[in-house]
């Protein structure tokens, strides 16, 4: 059976169960929350159990027996009464040999699991289409021949589809290291895809990814330059230990704003960009009034519009009523929305009013007026507009749209119109020639919450957006990647459709929530010390919550 740690308890106020059983065991044994232990069942089977709680008993009546036993309170004292003690184990259910689950019965033997009985026990050991999730370190308060390292496998049809599909990644800020664990399972997805070595239907995926904060992702297609030899010879062997490369992402393609002196809108220098232009890895994005003007509603994503009069306005332009019709460039667009809202001026047929059209012109200046990327486009081969690019997206190439610098309502207004036209192009909108789209487009977001949080106005399109992706999304192709800091702030629709989550560091007052309502108090608890680089992730492949851990980006990091 393997080393005997304890036997099963099973008392008249705590009795064995089909979901879970207790076991006592020895005060010194050190075990942890998420370990798995076997026990010897009827007709020759085994059960396996996953840790929950520990606690230890005494046969002290009370606590002022205890007090009273120590000389009424003297630390300094030997207890006169000798107290025999116990540690006891609460085990969740999550499998048996042969599908027998009656009750285990009290005194059967409690032994450690082996490294292939871990795998059966939490269902990854017949994982099909596997892509790496991390890795899980079990017994690490045991002997170094009794601790478990095992690399853990996601099935890819039930993170990428057509199982089920969106990952919704949590944590607080810094310590979670949610952007590393989201390009991790990216890396893990694009190495499965271009060796082909499995499923053929999920060999064909292409990646969409922001960067939201400084220089983060700017720099994916190279290698990190670890500070020590060290450092990088056990990260490699990481990667190589869960069947990855130890190359960095590959096919990458970098969207920066469009700039010029006195407004530069991106965290990288302008020697880096040209020199990423000229090795053609990057373009600078614009958008033209005569293509764009029709997404200026995801200006006003975050916008509550009770009355509807934004909406009329942009109803207004987008239909070329008035003047707009007539108009060339975004200057022109400015001046004429300027007009409309000039005193003793008022559009007869809508009954707009000259307020409704200044408060129009404060939100969309805000972002148009003197921003370079608002312009045409003169140079092909360097400037584009996102949707056009991503119209020709291909299989394993990643797309990295650097939106950091950017003000909030411009940010949403290239989020939105990038998912919009990912959403188009997987629902047959664009028709050219002999290419074909790749079936599955990743889209990875890190802030979530500015675009899908509870308080996100009802009316806003990206909400819109980035609902019909979580609902239908699977079924196109469309997969979405999120991080947050906190899950509960995530409108319901969104997080209710996400076939996976992986739950990084966070406090006490997030954890109370009724989103983690069903996570046994042991875990929550341990939500809360979580270390970086750990994460506690559901699949429905899994037979319990597990607490894994992944290594270090493959990719240069910027230092903050």
């Amino acid at each position: 059976m393997g080393k005997v740690i304890g036997k099963i308890l099973a008392t008249e106020k705590n009795p064995s169960t089909m979901e879970e059983f207790y076991f006592w065991t020895r005060p010194e044994m050190i075990l942890n929350p998420f370990d798995v232990v076997k026990v010897e069942h009827i007709s020759d089977s085994v059960t396996y159990g996953v840790i929950e709680e520990i606690s230890h008993i005494t046969d002290t009546a009370n606590f002022l027996s205890e007090y009273i036993s120590n000389d009424f309170g003297d630390v300094d004292t030997s207890p006169l009464t000798y107290r025999i003690g116990m540690n006891y184990v609460k085990a969740r259910i999550v499998g048996n040999s042969k599908n027998i689950y009656i009750p285990v019965l009290n005194g059967k033997s409690v032994c450690m699991a082996e490294k292939n009985e871990v795998a059966d026990a939490l269902g990854l050991s017949n994982i099909k289409n596997p892509v790496p999730c991390g890795y899980l370190e079990m017994y690490q308060g045991a002997s170094e021949k009794d601790r478990i390292t095992l690399p853990v496998h996601m099935d890819s049809r039930f993170l990428i589809g057509p199982e089920g599909a969106h990952l919704n990644i949590s944590g607080i800020s810094g310590l979670a290291a949610k952007t590393s664990y989201a390009m991790f399972l990216l890396k893990a997805i694009q190495d499965k895809c271009i060796t082909g070595v499995d499923d053929e239907s999920d060999d064909d995926v292409a990646f969409v990814i922001f960067n939201v904060k400084g220089k983060d992702l700017l720099a994916i297609d190279e290698p990190n330059p670890f500070e020590n030899e060290s450092e990088k010879k056990a990260t490699h062997e990481l990667y190589r230990a869960m069947g990855m490369t130890t190359t960095p992402f590959k096919n990458v393609h970098y969207y920066y704003p469009y700039s010029k002196k006195g407004a530069w809108n991106t965290y990288l220098d302008q020697a880096t960009v040209d020199n990423n232009i000229k090795r053609g890895v990057a373009h600078l994005y614009k958008y033209e009034y005569k293509f764009d003007k029709e997404n200026l509603d995801l200006m006003f994503a975050s916008l509550d519009d009770p009355t509807q009069t934004m909406d009329a306005i942009l109803s207004y332009i987008i239909s070329e009523r008035g003047e707009f019709g007539h108009l060339d460039d975004w200057t022109e667009f400015l001046q004429e929305v300027h007009s409309c809202g000039e005193a003793g001026k008022k559009e007869k047929e809508k009954e707009i009013t000259v307020q409704s059209w200044r408060k129009f012109e404060r939100i969309v200046k805000k972002s148009i007026y003197r921003n370079p990327i608002f312009d045409s486009i003169r140079n092909n081969s360097v400037e584009t507009r996102i949707s056009e690019a991503l119209k020709h997206i291909k299989k394993n190439e990643v797309h990295v749209i650097d939106i950091a610098k950017l003000n909030d309502d411009m940010q949403s207004f290239v989020f939105g119109d990038a998912v919009r036209a990912i959403y188009d192009l997987q629902l047959g909108q664009y028709e050219d020639g002999d290419y074909t789209p790749p079936s599955k487009i990743v889209i990875f977001i890190d802030e979530l919450n500015k675009y899908a949080s509870t308080d996100t106005p009802k009316s806003s399109p990206i909400l819109r957006q980035v609902l019909d992706i979580a609902e239908r999304g699977r079924s196109l192709g469309v997969v979405l990647f999120a991080a947050e800091q906190f899950k509960s702030a995530i409108h319901t629709r969104v997080t209710g459709n996400c076939s996976s989550f992986a739950y990084g560091r966070t406090n006490a007052i997030e954890i109370a929530k009724n989103d983690y309502r069903f996570i046994p108090s042991v875990y929550k608890s341990m939500m809360a010390r979580l270390e970086q680089g750990e994460y506690i992730i559901q699949n429905p492949v899994f037979s319990s919550l597990l607490n894994i851990k992944f290594p270090k980006p493959i990719y240069k990091q910027f230092k903050q």
